[in-house]
């Protein structure tokens, strides 16, 4: 029943009352699989025909180069889906690679069972469309927010516009930031010890504050008075 409850609360499921909610899970055949960290999910070119729902821990989208090395998309928590933008194209093929980034548990969707009404028709399923449209709407805003951030000409700014959105995402001047420094570098597309030497210089101008994954934006006069000077 706890997971139930906990399950009703993602956005892929809002506005589903709970003595519904069960009924439409058996009907769209869903199934709970646990993962361990630094395991793939699914693979850049793998066909996608399921939508992942994360129920607890935290999954990575990267895209990975000839080389080997790994940028960060976007880093999904609880509650969020993986997937479902590929599943709704034409050819099922993911072009990014999915990999859990601790301990993780998903729920997995079949997607025909989902974008598709059985013959039950089972009342809620309508609403279970409209809020993956609604999801996939987000994931989209997400891939434009690395876009913004990536796009800022020095690494300064990137990092100010990268938490500026953290803080207005969860609606807080003090606020954790979900990456760890070496994900944060890989977000950027930078070096990580060049992240650590301009965070502690963007604290030591008074532009931050932090300790570990707790950060303070301290106003945007200092960083404007800073952008003057560069």
């Amino acid at each position: 029943m706890e997971r139930m409850e906990r399950i009703g609360t993602y956005p892929l499921f809002q506005n589903i009352k709970a003595e519904g909610l069960e009924e439409m899970l058996q009907c769209v055949h869903v199934r709970y699989r646990s993962f361990p960290k630094d395991s793939f999910l699914a693979l850049a070119e793998e066909e996608i025909h399921y939508v992942g729902v994360i129920c607890k821990g935290s999954v990575r989208m990267v895209r990975e180069d000839d080389w080997g090395n790994q940028i960060l998309l976007v880093h999904m928590g609880e509650g969020e889906l993986f997937g479902e933008t590929f599943v709704c194209s034409a050819s099922f093929a993911s072009k990014v690679s999915f990999v859990t980034a601790e301990e993780t548990e998903i729920l997995f969707l079949d997607y025909d069972r989902v974008m598709h009404t059985c013959s039950l028709t089972c009342r809620h399923h309508h609403r279970l469309i409209e809020n993956m449209l609604r999801c996939i709407a987000e994931k989209n805003i997400q891939l434009m927010e690395k876009i913004e951030v990536i796009s800022q000409r020095s690494l300064r700014d990137k990092l100010m516009t990268y938490l500026s959105l953290e803080s207005q995402r969860q609606g807080r001047s003090v606020f954790s930031v979900p990456l760890s420094r070496v994900e944060m570098a890989e977000y950027l597309c930078a070096d990580r010890s060049a992240v650590s030497r301009e965070l502690a210089s963007m604290q030591a101008d008074g532009l931050i504050s932090f300790e570990k994954n707790i950060f303070c934006i301290l106003g945007k006069e200092n960083g404007n008075r800073d952008r003057k000077r560069r």
